[in-house]
């Protein structure tokens, strides 16, 4: 660095209305929770403490340009939040984050600039950087470069959560929770008994809470899982078990028997999605696991062992393109098409475990990509991409807005924003993507349905962009009034 040059890195703090990225996907995330402290290593202006502590966060912080003067000292979460990136010294860059790690008890954060920022950014190279028009400082990473430096500067492996944000865990069980909490099912809900009984009337609550376990769990808990429900169900019960079949009568032994078959069904696929993902970065011990995910895996497979040998099958196929291709196929979700199939966000749970566990490798990489609405994965190439469209739901055919793309086989992610072009990609057949009881499903099928009678769809080369599909309903004389096709001499 010229010594004659000084950056003024106080002059990128920004004062902004909401909660920055990386400590709003924490609270999203579960990883910042009310009971838990925070401290903002490089604070800036405050933004993030001040909301937080309205929220009724107990959060402080600290920042050589605007609070110079606050006592740094541990918390459970702490944030280094875009910091890195407008430090010009690699060595200093090092230190910062070896200092916010020190004060970290539980997990950090991290959040640099990713590098297709890049392109938005004026100025001259300066380092690894740039120094901006402003004079500030700027280092922008790839999402490998930054997971790969982390790791190197701390010893201690990252967990990507979102392109350019990063949770170190102190404790494997936390990390292995958190990975885990990416693979499972979302809770379903229980069913509720068919009959009035005296013995369920006066443990209502704690039944439908076991209930509610053994429906999204596939088991009964130990009783320190659920420790007051278990207590009290203990005083009217001899056991657990006796309290389940209680519910199994009430409920009717068909449905409870049917039910906590796909339970474990859904349990046996989450596990081994997690177990197979978890080679990738080195599977822990049984013993560093957290207790609930150990007795899953003992009772669903029997043994830690037994689980890791039936994921290992996994992986073994997850490097043979032909197989993904084959599951792509097979595949009664998604919208298949000759290089790729094409799959709602929220419908990722469904597929076929092996799908999911290629999905689960890009997002390994990019962490979760919290705009994301359609899911691409190639059948001709190790390839994920992970598409916005922000008007999915409300707008008959959604135009693209941006597009992260993740090679798995050079570990490069590319971004390619669509939001200025005039004539982006957009969507057809929207229920062929989503799943069977997705909102607006019916909706989605019936335009379908009245564009294939109006003949719209043919020739779909043409209108796979705005300005094709718009020319196609001109020459056609049809418009669209919501999810409805209507002649244009026609009047509403």
């Amino acid at each position: 660095m010229d010594g004659a040059q000084v950056i003024p890195r106080h002059q990128t703090a920004i004062t902004r209305p909401h909660l920055s990225k990386p400590v709003s996907l924490a609270l999203a995330d579960g990883i910042l929770r009310p009971e838990l402290t925070l401290f903002d290593y490089g604070c800036g202006r405050g933004g993030d403490i001040t909301l937080l502590q309205e929220m009724g966060f107990t959060a402080h912080g600290w920042d050589p340009g605007y609070s110079p003067h606050a006592q740094q000292h541990a918390a459970d979460v702490v944030n280094l939040g875009y910091v890195i990136n407008v430090i010009e010294d690699p060595a200093e860059r090092a230190e910062t984050l070896a200092s916010a790690w020190a004060l970290a008890t539980r997990v950090l954060i991290v959040a640099a600039r990713p590098d297709w920022e890049a392109r938005t950014v004026s100025g001259h190279r300066h380092g690894d950087g740039v120094i901006t028009k402003r004079g500030t400082f700027q280092k922008f990473y790839t999402q490998e470069e930054l997971r790969t430096w982390i790791n190197k500067e701390l010893r201690y492996n990252s967990v990507a959560a979102a392109p350019g944000i990063f949770y170190i865990f102190r404790r494997t069980a936390d990390a292995e929770t958190f990975l885990a909490s990416r693979t499972r099912h979302r809770a379903v809900s229980t069913r509720q008994p068919r009959i009035r009984q005296a013995l369920y009337d006066a443990h209502r609550e704690d039944l439908n809470a076991l209930a509610s376990f053994i429906a999204n769990r596939g088991r009964l808990p130990e009783p320190e899982e659920m420790p007051e429900p278990s207590d009290r169900l203990l005083r009217g019960f001899r056991s657990l078990n006796q309290a389940a079949a209680t519910l199994r009568t009430i409920i009717g032994s068909e449905d409870w028997d049917r039910d906590l078959e796909q339970a474990r069904h859904r349990t046996e696929q989450d596990l081994l999605v997690y177990l197979a993902l978890a080679a990738f970065r080195g599977r822990p011990r049984a013993y560093e696991l957290p207790r609930d995910m150990l007795l899953d895996i003992r009772g669903i497979f029997g043994s830690y062992r037994e689980a890791c040998s039936r994921a290992d099958q996994l992986l073994h196929a997850i490097a043979d393109q032909r197989a993904l291709n084959n599951a792509c196929i097979r595949s009664q979700i998604g919208k298949l098409v000759a290089d790729a199939l094409y799959i709602h966000a929220a419908a990722i749970q469904s597929l076929d475990p092996l799908l999911r566990i290629y999905e689960g490798c890009a997002r390994a990489l990019t962490g979760t990509v919290t705009e994301s609405t359609i899911i691409k994965l190639s059948r001709t190439a190790a390839k994920v991409s992970y598409l916005s469209y922000p008007n999915f739901d409300k707008s008959p055919h959604p135009t693209l807005s941006r597009s992260l793309r993740v090679d798995l086989r050079k570990l490069d992610v590319k971004f390619t924003d669509f939001r200025e072009s005039t004539n982006p990609p957009l969507l057809h057949r929207k229920e062929t993507f989503v799943a069977l009881d997705y909102p607006g499903r019916e909706k989605f099928a019936r335009l379908t349905k009245q564009e294939e009678r109006a003949g719209l769809l043919l020739e779909t080369t043409t209108i796979g962009t705005l300005s094709g599909w718009e020319q196609r309903l001109k020459d056609r004389g049809y418009r669209l009034a919501g999810h409805r096709l209507v002649r244009i001499a026609d009047r509403d």
